[in-house]
């Protein structure tokens, strides 16, 4: 069964980052991330219009996560303070030990294996913290960066996966990977 009862989302060190629970000061971040027209090419969202869309995200995930229906961590470098993506577990499947891992940066901090050094923290803590099984990942087959990334974390292609699974309904060209514990 997964283990969701975090009283508070753990602090995840990395040798360049600290992957932190998100704050309402990270709002002027959040909407660069969200408002920022490469970061959504491939995503299905409305692009955040102001600080108080971002306002407003932050505190849906919040509450996501006291329902634990996510965990999201900001991510940072370990000199700054300042948030230049985000990287989350979500759409959980308590029965079958199954997540959905998302990820963003901004644009300035890709191209640096940051999100590599992000995502290998947060999967591990998924496999030996919430007991998870099986981390899945949606992405366009257009979004190159994302697939090399997957493929990098030796995610596979899993075209047995139930479309059921998918809630990405709206996307076209997608792709299902799978990592298995």
């Amino acid at each position: 069964m997964l283990y969701l009862d975090f009283i508070q989302i753990p602090v995840l060190l990395t040798e360049r980052l600290i992957l932190r629970p998100l704050r309402v000061d990270d709002a002027a971040e959040i909407h660069l991330l969200r408002s920022n027209e490469s970061v959504n090419k491939y995503i299905d969202r409305e692009a955040s219009t102001c600080i108080e869309d971002a306002e407003s995200h932050i505190r849906m995930i919040e509450s996501l996560i006291k329902e634990k229906k996510s965990v999201t961590w900001a991510i940072t470098l370990k000199e700054s303070t300042t948030l230049i993506g985000t990287i989350c577990f979500w759409n959980f499947n308590s029965m079958s030990e199954i997540v959905e891992i998302g990820y963003e940066m901004l644009p300035a901090s890709q191209g640096k294996g940051l999100m590599i050094e992000a995502a290998k923290m947060v999967i591990q803590f998924g496999f030996e913290q919430m007991n998870v099984q099986s981390i899945t990942a949606f992405s366009s087959t257009q979004n190159l960066k994302s697939v090399a990334l997957l493929e990098k974390l030796n995610f596979s292609d899993a075209h047995t996966y139930s479309v059921l699974q998918n809630l990405h309904e709206n996307l076209t060209d997608t792709a299902t990977y799978i990592l298995n514990r």
